[in-house]
């Protein structure tokens, strides 16, 4: 496979990764798009068994996602601005600190957002808790899931 389609399939994963904090685009399906098709082109056996580890992560996370409460997050009053700063703070834990890191990341982003917001402590605290009741930990739980595939498959990329 070559580095165009290589950067390509990184463009996929990352629209993908953007694609679940953004209600209405289907993240986890580009995501597996993107690894299905660095699995068509690279027929070496990591490529096929990310892509089947991959089926089964995100299965599972939509299993856990619909097993949580159905509840919406804009209801608690989420913007887009904390969807943003959610993002990039679960990007940075997960660099920062190798995957744990994604999930206090996330919640870090959020508390910002909202202290940001609000002003105080206190109630970036109880709109943290709302947000996170509200949904958020389903947008968490698809979003770490992709964050898991994406480093998988670029470290096969990279030592594979």
């Amino acid at each position: 496979m070559g580095v165009w389609d290589l950067l390509l399939v990184g463009v996929v994963l990352l629209l993908g990764l953007c694609g679940v904090l953004v209600p209405g685009v289907p993240g986890s399906w580009l995501v597996w798009a993107g690894v299905l098709w660095w699995a068509l082109k690279n027929p070496a056996p990591v490529a096929w068994g990310l892509l089947v580890g991959a089926s089964v992560a995100l299965l599972l996370s939509q299993v856990v996602r619909w097993s949580l409460p159905p509840r919406r997050l804009t209801e608690s009053g989420a913007t887009p601005r904390m969807a943003v700063y959610a993002g990039v703070g679960s990007f940075l834990g997960f660099v920062l600190v190798p995957v744990v890191g994604a999930v206090p990341g996330f919640l870090g982003g959020v508390y910002l957002s909202e202290r940001l917001r609000l002003g105080g402590h206190g109630e970036a605290m109880t709109a943290l808790r709302t947000a996170m009741r509200s949904g958020g930990s389903s947008v968490l739980t698809e979003l770490f899931t992709c964050q898991l595939i994406f480093a998988a498959w670029l470290g096969a990329v990279i030592w594979g």
